[in-house]
This record gives C-alpha cells, sequence and structure tokens, in this order.
C-alpha cells in the first residue's frame, strides 16, 4: 500500500472525524440534528458524531451510507444500541442506493464539501425525500467575504489532498436553491478560532419543493 492509500485508509478519516467534533461545530449540530423526524437518512453518517444528537422519540428509521468501510461498523454498533430499526450501507452521495421517496429527513453534515458532484448528489437527496421532505444540512464553503473568497480560490489545490478532497469554494444555500429545494436558514457565521478560509458555515433546513 503506497503512502497515498495509508494516509486517505487510517489517517485522513480519523482526522476529520476529529476536526467534526469540535466544540464549536458540535453547538451548531444541536440545532439542526434535533429537527430530523421519522423515516431519517444521513448521508456520511459513518464517524457516527450525529447519532447521539437525533431525538431518538421522533425516529421511526435510521438509513444512511458513508464510503468508508471502517466507519460503518461504529455507526450500526450506535444505531442498535438506540433500538433503531436501520440500513447502514457503503456507498457515495452521487448513487444512494434506496428507492425514491422514502424518505421524512435527510442530513448531510460536512459532506457536501468532499463529494465529486455535489449537484449529482443533492439532485439524489432530493430523489430519495418524500414530497415535503426536508434536508436538514450544516456545512462549509464559499465565503460571502470577496477576499476571503480569494484566498479559499489560492489554498483549495493544497488543502483538497490533506483533507479528504475537501474543498473550500463551494457555495451551500444558493447550491440547495439550485437543485430545487426551499431554504429556510438557521445560521451563517464563521468558526470561532478557525481561519476565515476554512470557517465559513451555513446550517438550516432546506426543504423539497415540487413533485
Amino acid at each position: 500500500m503506497g503512502v497515498k492509500r495509508w494516509y486517505d485508509a487510517h489517517v485522513m478519516p480519523r482526522l476529520i472525524t476529529l476536526a467534526c467534533g469540535q466544540k464549536g461545530i458540535e453547538k451548531r449540530r444541536r440545532q439542526v440534528v434535533p429537527l430530523a423526524e421519522g423515516n431519517v437518512f444521513e448521508l456520511g453518517c459513518g464517524g457516527g458524531l450525529n447519532q447521539a444528537l437525533y431525538d431518538s422519540d421522533k425516529i421511526t428509521g435510521f438509513s444512511g451510507i458513508d464510503p468508508h468501510e471502517k466507519l460503518l461498523e461504529g455507526a450500526r454498533e450506535r444505531a442498535r444500541a438506540k433500538g433503531w430499526d436501520h440500513d447502514i450501507r457503503q456507498g457515495v452521495g452521487e448513487d444512494i442506493p434506496f428507492a425514491t421517496s422514502t424518505f421524512d429527513t435527510a442530513v448531510c453534515t460536512y459532506t457536501l464539501c468532499t463529494v465529486d458532484d455535489p449537484a449529482q448528489v443533492l439532485s439524489e437527496l432530493r430523489r430519495i425525500l418524500k414530497p415535503g421532505g426536508k434536508l436538514l444540512f450544516l456545512e462549509h464553503g464559499k465565503a460571502p467575504d470577496q477576499n476571503v473568497a480569494k484566498w479559499q480560490e489560492r489554498i483549495e489545490p493544497a488543502w483538497k489532498p490533506l483533507a479528504g478532497g475537501c474543498h473550500l469554494t463551494r457555495p451551500i444555500g444558493s447550491a440547495l436553491r439550485g437543485a430545487g429545494f426551499e431554504v429556510e436558514p438557521i445560521g451563517q457565521a464563521y468558526l470561532d478560532k478557525t481561519p476565515k478560509v476554512m470557517g465559513w458555515m451555513e446550517w438550516g433546513v432546506a426543504r423539497r419543493t415540487g413533485a
């Protein structure tokens, strides 16, 4: 196994899980994740950071995917411990292995920055939601300040290989609206004690519109 493959398989997932578990990020997770209800799908569920934050009384079923097989058994164990009816699989957001109009809620936290095709992922999330279903999102991305955004563009090529393909320049709210969601923002802000180029966050509820 080459150094890059070893890093991607063993080091990078742990670093991402650690980074996404910061105190300020957990505070924002607590504003979003407990809003999930009904039959729930989570994109990128392998790290398991969200599972403790769900209101189990509102959950009738839990499904999720993650590309990292090593992380999935931990997610399954946590779901079993909660007594959830669950279906957790290895997979990618561009081809979600669940039927159309299956879920009441989808949850996506710090995942759109790393996928290969964010437009396709959002299309898939919209597809698996029932009409009127909601996508709960917490993502980092392109900053609204022009100077910060320019630095994001400069740093991104060097940043991506170290952070599992994480992009710094992807829009959040506008991408959701373009994918056919009606966005209800909960908050937008830079994360405290984090460089602005990596710290612009948006979180809220995106509802599936149309048929």
